[in-house]
């Protein structure tokens, strides 16, 4: 659906141009787009095979695992279920703290494998548990310790200090994750 709201929105819009007169306004646009996406991608390229080698160390020198350790005690508070299973609270974990340095290839098939391990414990399958909405919440407002993508892009298009961004990334998502819970755990009592 969304492919035909996206092809529609470009049709009428150059359709538009072509009756205002403005065709070259349109092809010396797309062209200059073109180029200028090209450049982004190569440079794109560059950043994220540094900062996945850098989470390739933080993962191997264990600091992902001594994070995974002290996360465990929170997660297993707020997730009342799954905070039970060994194996659901171990992908959980291994999917968060994956999110949490930027590994994002990294943490989807831990979150698949945590979405299972729910439904596994799920009385009610193809219906949503709440600690499955709480981790999708937690997915979605996840802290970033490292927003490698975000810096990535940044460097990408030629910004003077893209890691400028990290302590602010740091505060939002913390304050996100917060908020997230918080309203999860009140929906919660509700539906």
């Amino acid at each position: 659906m969304i492919n035909i709201v996206w092809f529609l929105i470009l049709a009428i819009g150059i359709i538009f141009g072509l009756f205002n007169g403005s065709g070259e306004i349109i092809s010396n646009a797309i062209i200059s787009t073109t180029t200028s996406t090209v450049e982004l991608i190569i440079g794109l390229v560059g950043m994220m095979c540094l900062w996945c080698g850098v989470m390739k160390i933080a993962e191997k020198s264990g600091l992902t695992g001594k994070l995974s350790k002290l996360l465990m005690p929170i997660l297993k508070r707020i997730f009342k279920e799954a905070g039970k299973d060994e194996k659901a609270m171990g992908a959980i974990v291994m999917n968060i703290t994956a999110n949490m340095f930027g590994l994002g290839n990294a943490a989807t098939p831990f979150g698949i494998k945590a979405m299972e391990e729910m439904d596994r414990l799920n009385n009610e399958k193809g219906t949503a548990t709440n600690d499955m909405i709480l981790f999708l919440i937690l997915n979605a407002a996840c802290v970033q310790l490292v927003p490698s993508t975000v810096i990535s892009i940044r460097a990408a298009a030629g910004s003077s200090n893209p890691g400028l961004i990290i302590i602010p990334a740091i505060i939002t998502t913390f304050i996100a994750s917060i908020i997230g819970i918080i309203l999860c755990k009140i929906l919660q009592r509700y539906f």
